[in-house]
């Protein structure tokens, strides 16, 4: 996914080129800071009763008049805060992702400028609404076809939001990895297979990796760990990952997640109703994973 900044020109939003609009309402419709075309489709939505600016309220229009783009979505936000600017473009993504749009535009109609949260919610929100685990679902529905969001926002705070836009991807990769590795069964996200994830950030991001196997585990007289491991024909992992981007001096911070990739006792007293959710068991070492993928 392409996620750009753009400030509005002289002619405004009406003039941004792209597939689809989105434009987020917070308050009043005479609070928004619309003018022309798209403040007078707002003025006739509301008052035919076709859209209210209520949190969780969508109109989708297909090419209005006086619009450059050929879609418009209006998506209401209970307010102007960023945890609320996510919900919004939430439900405008959802109202696309079933077109034809390759390239979204979404701006702020509110009276407040966007800031830095805004930008990094922005692709965190357009991330959750186009995931779709496909990996061993053959039969999983197309991809949709947007591939490129552009943040309208005010030139004075571009820097701040070009921050927000590489946090918000980071963070969605981050995300996207960790729910992955937890989606896949446990004949897929085996210990070697989490082990391999690992080693795959070292490679990209130069993440130092570590992955004992059990003679190492022996030696360091882990029982615990090959007592449990005793129940699984898969081999064994103990994984380690440090990224060091602190100070020397600075008191390193220690994240542990259980990798357990299928429960290994007591199968036999559980309901099977729940057997199928004991993969998520390693979703310890899949948060793990995947906010190492992110920091790095």
């Amino acid at each position: 996914m392409d996620f750009r900044l753009l400030s509005p020109g002289p002619a405004g939003l009406a003039d941004v080129a792209a597939d689809a609009l989105v434009v987020v309402l917070a308050g009043e419709v005479k609070e928004q800071r619309l003018d022309g075309a798209l403040a007078a489709l707002l003025k006739e939505a509301t008052a035919q009763g076709d859209f209210q600016i209520k949190a969780g309220r969508t109109l989708y229009l297909h090419r209005p008049q006086g619009v450059r783009a050929s879609r418009v979505v209006f998506a209401a936000a209970a307010d102007a805060t960023a945890k609320a600017f996510k919900a919004a473009v939430a439900n405008a993504v959802g109202a696309l992702k079933n077109s034809g749009a390759k390239h979204a535009a979404v701006a702020a109609a509110a009276p407040q400028g966007l800031s830095l949260e805004h930008a990094e919610v922005l692709v965190t929100a357009v991330a959750d609404a186009l995931y779709v685990y496909r990996h061993t679902k053959p039969s999983a529905p197309a991809p949709a076809p947007l591939a490129k969001v552009t943040l309208i926002g005010d030139k004075a705070a571009a820097k701040a939001l070009q921050q927000g836009l590489a946090r918000g991807q980071a963070i969605a990769a981050g995300v996207t990895l960790a729910r992955e590795c937890a989606n896949r069964p446990g004949n897929h996200a085996t210990p070697t297979f989490l082990a391999e994830q690992a080693k795959q950030l070292g490679k990209e991001h130069g993440v130092r990796v570590e992955v004992l196997d059990r003679k190492a585990v022996e030696k360091l007289g882990m029982g615990a760990f090959l007592a449990v491991a005793q129940g699984s024909e898969q081999p064994l992992r103990f994984v380690v990952l440090r990224y060091e981007g602190a100070a020397k001096t600075q008191a390193p911070t220690v994240l542990v997640g259980k990798g357990i990739t299928f429960d290994t006792g007591g199968i036999s007293i559980k309901p099977s109703a729940e057997m199928d959710e004991m993969k998520f068991d390693m979703c310890g070492a899949a948060s793990v994973l995947g906010t190492f993928k992110a920091l790095a």
